[in-house]
């Protein structure tokens, strides 16, 4: 297992140098940087020299590769860099935004294995029943909704008519919550209970479960310890997706609601071309990516031990 694991780390280290080397090759030829988007909206002409030396003290005059290079040798060292636009470490900024990031990621998690976990279970048990439709019926449209368009209509609901929640982020931290969290966990249940439906009927097909059932083994028991354990090495993986879409690209959730964490981080820096930030920003989300998905894989291989023979062997 520590081979495996040390393999797959050594794999992960091209992989993330190509996606540093794209994103930062894509703001390049996106045209424009801090400084150019500083001086417009001065509100008064500024001569071009002053221009070029500000592009100069922040090394934006310097070539392509030697501006990436430099970055990477300071990521590599744990020097982020500074923000062209706040003047404030990058790091810093970073961990003083993640802390809200986390907090959403998890209560977002959480309540959509609440919700996707019982009624999958209930639609695969209860299948062609009017329990099964319905089920479905939601789950493809929670699935259909974009996350800005329920984000609308959760505002409008519980926020314009009812008065119950904030629109936006407010002291309250545990009502301020509830809607983008809400939000999130809409569209990955709806996904999670189609597949969480499919994975268990296709267990309760297999031999064993009719095996236990001649043996006059419960049918919540037969479910609970064998078809729950089966199903989750087709869940972890998209699991482990879901972790790193919520930890990486809440950009818009957090934008709307006005939730101070990393995603509208990243939604400001890229207005301002703000390159320290965004790089920062791309680095965290192919970290956690890749990360998450390790670990995924590790799982399976815990659990199946299938897997971790086939792995020997080869």
């Amino acid at each position: 297992m520590a081979n495996y694991i040390l393999k797959r780390l050594l794999q992960l280290i091209p992989l993330l140098a190509g996606i540093t080397f794209l994103s930062f090759a894509l703001m390049r030829l996106a045209g424009g940087d801090a400084v150019t988007y500083l001086y417009e909206n001065a509100g008064a002409a500024v001569p071009e020299e002053v221009i070029a030396a500000a592009r100069a003290e922040y090394g934006l005059d310097r070539p392509f590769l030697v501006q990436y290079l430099s970055w990477l040798s300071g990521m590599v060292t744990g020097d982020m860099g500074v923000s062209y636009v706040s003047g404030q470490d990058v790091f810093d900024t970073m961990v003083s935004k993640l802390p809200a990031t986390l907090l959403l990621t998890a209560s977002s998690l959480m309540t959509t294995l609440l919700l996707a976990l019982p009624l999958g279970i209930l639609a695969a048990v209860r299948r062609g029943s009017w329990a099964d439709r319905l089920i479905r019926f939601f789950g493809f449209a929670g699935n259909a909704m974009p996350n800005f368009f329920a984000a609308l209509v959760l505002m409008y609901f519980f926020s314009i008519r009812l008065g119950w929640l904030p629109v936006i982020t407010s002291e309250n931290l545990a009502a301020s919550l509830v809607l983008p969290t809400l939000t999130l966990a809409l569209s990955m249940a709806s996904k999670y209970t189609r597949q969480i439906r499919a994975t268990v009927l296709e267990e309760l097909n297999q031999d064993y479960v009719t095996g236990a059932r001649a043996r006059g083994v419960r049918e919540s028991v037969i479910i609970r310890k064998s078809v729950l354990k089966a199903s989750m090495l087709s869940i972890l993986p998209l699991l482990a997706l879901s972790v790193g879409s919520l930890l990486g690209g809440t950009a818009i959730v957090e934008t709307i609601f006005m939730w101070d964490g990393v995603g509208k981080m990243a939604v400001d820096a890229i207005t301002m071309r703000d390159y320290p930030l965004i790089q920062a920003y791309v680095a965290w989300m192919a970290v956690i990516y890749v990360g998450v998905n390790l670990l995924a894989d590790l799982a399976c291989r815990f659990l199946d031990p299938r897997i971790r023979a086939g792995g020997e062997e080869g």
